[in-house]
């Protein structure tokens, strides 16, 4: 059996009438006789008693309408749903963001649910690194990540981020005086493991401006490089984006020259088609524009 029969026995039994329901069908009467008949020779149970009055169905046939219209409704369903799939407004999108894109990356899927409510959508907070090989693997769709990206990923910018000093209130640095007095400072890292964006950042504006620090100690995670520096255990170079999440105690100080700012964006693999991604693509673009 197949779908087809099984609409024209639904077809059938609410038109009560062979001629109307080969209409409703857009098919002719012979038509829709021979699916009857081939779906009464497959089931081994007569559907229909044909008269004057019309189509009517048979004890048998009443058993089995609820069940071949809930079939029917069900297929129904699945042809709207595979459509909206097809269209990418159905479906799982999978994200990664970082600190960076802290409030970024929220506001973005916020705007994308308002156009696409059918799309499930998880968000992962992940460096970059990471989000770069997950959307090779195909378990990533779209990653808010550091820019520039290798090929095969393709990237667009969104926004741009850079290098601040997180210290202790209670060490009253002040901006003017800061790169003098850098070397002496006990300095907190970020583990290359956990942040290889951010260790090359700092890396790199440290070799900039010819400076030797002082590293004291290495942190797995920014909230823990937080805690230690509102502890008063050191400072640390981290992303601006940290004002999102800084404690109370730390003072923000700019950094000024060369290698302090990158850009932020987002990034996919296009060798990989995918509607639905390329909607959410599309709509954090356009949302940025605006």
């Amino acid at each position: 059996m197949d779908i087809k029969q099984l609409r024209a026995l639904v077809a059938l039994a609410e038109q009560g009438n062979y001629r109307q329901a080969a209409s409703l069908l857009c098919i002719s009467q012979p038509a829709l006789s021979k699916q009857i008949q081939a779906l009464e020779t497959q089931l081994g149970v007569r559907l229909f008693e044909r008269g004057r009055q019309g189509a009517v169905l048979t004890a048998g046939g009443q058993r089995l309408y609820p069940e071949a219209q809930a079939l029917v409704e069900q297929y129904q369903q699945f042809q709207r749903r595979a459509r909206r799939v097809a269209l990418g407004e159905a479906g799982r999108l999978a994200l990664g963001f970082g600190l960076s894109s802290f409030h970024l990356a929220p506001q973005l899927v916020a705007a994308f649910r308002r156009r696409f409510p059918e799309v499930a959508i998880g968000l992962e907070d992940m460096p970059s690194e990471r989000q770069y090989q997950l959307l090779l693997q195909g378990e990533l769709q779209v990653g808010f990540v550091r820019l520039p990206v290798t090929t095969p990923l393709c990237g667009a910018a969104l926004l741009s981020d850079r290098l601040v000093l997180a210290a202790p209130g209670a060490l009253a640095l002040r901006a003017d005086d800061l790169m003098a007095r850098f070397n002496q400072l006990p300095l907190l890292q970020l583990t290359p493991k956990r942040g290889r964006g951010l260790s090359d950042q700092s890396l790199r504006f440290i070799a900039a401006h010819r400076l030797t620090p002082n590293v004291v100690q290495q942190a797995g995670d920014i909230q823990t490089l937080l805690a230690l520096v509102a502890a008063g255990v050191g400072v640390a170079l981290l992303p601006h984006s940290i004002t999102h999440i800084a404690p109370a105690g730390i003072d923000i100080l700019p950094l000024s020259g060369e290698e302090t700012e990158w850009q932020v964006g987002i990034a996919w693999d296009p060798q990989r088609a995918d509607a639905l991604r390329d909607n959410f693509i599309q709509t954090a673009l356009a949302v940025q524009r605006a």
